[in-house]
């Protein structure tokens, strides 16, 4: 029999089998969350031809996308004040309750609706792994299975793209859906039976005020970023109400905090220096990485012919380097304790990889691209675990809740604002370099074709040729302007204080403030 576990600060020991078998029912909800849009990116042309409804397509991963960012917060509140165990096993339940909705949806309209009930629990998931192994492994123990959780976001990228098209092809649609129901399952059994820990009971009411005005500033916020410059232009009436919108909200919910008896999202976690840096680190980390994931297939397939098929195996050199680095990074803090350098080097080598990635033309090379991309893979494993691992050291341990949902709400808002920057430039430059090659009206002929190796072949030489000049030429300005914004991050990075790592021994500090002195690590006092 599996001994229960025991969380971080308690008397009880906790048993490294126990700890295992728990971290593999998370790296399972990790992987729930993760894998579900890459499987239904490949899944959509089929579900299209089935349901129609192809003017409300975006709409299948927007209404995703927003209720993951608007429910996490919300989650990590939840999961402070009532218990870490309850709400995590609550939202894998409504992950469940909207794969199995989507899965059976009739129409578009209906899988819209089913995908934010699936959002929603999504939401909770990865909150809810970050927060329990905050709560269950001390955070200079942590270290050691961040190269777990690199591994699992690698599976997901590589394995999503090829899993969806496999079970689309040889199962229906609808199984890209109903494949999390056994795994769920899985993970729901693996945590209810070895998962221990202390039940909680809020004195205080959940801040339905501040969850509300903060969901409208979230949703307001995605949506500008994704229907800018594509569904309505950046000036327009509509985009430009939800910036009015987003601002006012932003506005209360900041005032209502300081109102709030038990804030959603406590303001007083900011004044952490080393959280506020994580999280300004993480917001650049989730743009770069994205807008990555984003143009480098598709630099692939239309500029090198690379297969459509297998778009996932593209990012092999990044995600595999990403693991690596991960992975080693977290054992080298695991026994010195030590991590200032890793987001310093991270910062560095982003800069570096987004550049080299600038560089690329039509003469590059799939072996030069590829070592660029590891370059690229090599700066967000410095990054990737570090910059939660810091933020929930700086936090007391009733904030480590909102500790993680923060730190993955703004690298979530980040990749957000990477592909909706990365791509207005991407598709401007595209656009002009067409027309400067091709002239105006040829150009808008040619931009109607897939941009894939299969219909680029088919085109007459010219025009094959010019698209690939402007894919280039777009993934250059795209690519670019993320080397700009990762400076950010490194210059960032200069200011994280190095505070001692919880754990770091028997009756190691927890750290302190600024000049101020540290309360012995079972008090589990704030590390800024």
């Amino acid at each position: 029999m599996v001994d229960k576990v025991k969380p971080a600060g308690t008397s009880e020991e906790v048993k490294p089998r126990s700890v295992r078998v728990v971290l593999m029912a998370l790296m399972i909800a990790m992987l729930l969350a993760m894998l579900d849009n890459m499987i239904i990116g490949t899944a959509m042309p089929t579900i299209v031809g089935e349901l129609g409804g192809l003017e409300h397509l975006s709409w299948v991963v927007t209404a995703y996308t927003l209720a993951t960012a608007a429910s996490t917060p919300i989650w990590g509140k939840i999961g402070d004040m009532y218990g870490r165990k309850g709400s995590f096993l609550t939202s894998i339940v409504i992950f469940l309750i909207g794969s199995a909705l989507s899965g059976m949806a009739q129409d578009m309209g209906q899988l819209i609706g089913f995908r934010a009930i699936q959002g929603l629990g999504a939401g909770g998931l990865m909150v809810g792994v970050m927060a329990i192994i905050g709560d269950l492994i001390p955070p200079r123990e942590r270290g050691k299975y961040q190269g777990m959780m690199a591994g699992v976001m690698a599976l997901a990228m590589i394995g999503g793209p090829l899993v969806g098209g496999t079970i689309t092809d040889h199962m229906g649609w609808r199984w890209s859906f109903y494949i999390n129901l056994p795994l769920g399952a899985v993970a729901l059994a693996m945590v209810t039976a070895v998962l221990h820990l202390p039940k909680k009971r809020a004195q205080g009411k959940i801040d339905y005020l501040g969850a509300a005005l903060l969901t409208v500033a979230i949703t307001s916020t995605v949506l500008v970023t994704t229907w800018g410059g594509t569904e309505y232009a950046w000036g327009s009436v509509e985009i430009l109400a939800l910036i009015v919108v987003g601002v006012l909200s932003t506005a209360a919910f900041l005032y209502a905090e300081t109102k709030a008896a038990e804030p959603v999202m406590p303001l007083h976690i900011f004044r952490s220096r080393n959280f506020t840096l994580m999280s300004v680190i993480g917001f650049l980390v989730g743009f770069a990485m994205f807008g990555g994931v984003l143009y480098l297939p598709l630099f692939q397939q239309s500029v090198q012919g690379a297969s459509a098929t297998n778009s996932g195996l593209l990012l092999l050199p990044m995600l595999l380097s990403m693991m690596v680095v991960s992975l080693i990074a977290g054992r080298v803090t695991t026994s010195s304790g030590k991590y200032k350098i890793f987001p310093i080097a991270g910062g560095a080598l982003l800069v570096v990889g987004m550049f080299l990635l600038a560089t690329m033309d039509t003469g590059t090379t799939r072996l030069v691209s590829g070592l660029y991309m590891a370059v690229l893979g090599a700066g967000l494993g410095f990054l990737m675990q570090i910059t939660m691992l810091v933020a929930q050291n700086s936090v007391e341990m009733k904030d480590m809740g909102v500790a993680s949902s923060s730190a993955t709400l703004f690298r979530t808002l980040g990749g957000s604002f990477g592909v909706a920057l990365m791509g207005s430039l991407f598709t401007t430059r595209v656009t002009d370099t067409m027309a400067e090659r091709l002239g105006p009206e040829a150009a808008g002929a040619a931009g109607s074709a897939q941009l894939d190796a299969a219909s680029l072949a088919k085109l007459p030489e010219a025009v094959r040729d010019a698209y690939q000049h402007a894919v280039a030429a777009g993934t250059h300005s795209a690519f670019l302007l993320g080397a700009a914004i990762a400076v950010l991050g490194f210059a960032a990075a200069w200011f994280v204080k190095e505070v001692p790592l919880r754990g770091a021994g028997p009756a190691a500090p927890a750290g302190a403030a600024d000049g101020e002195k540290a309360a012995p690590a079972a008090q589990e006092s704030l590390a800024h």
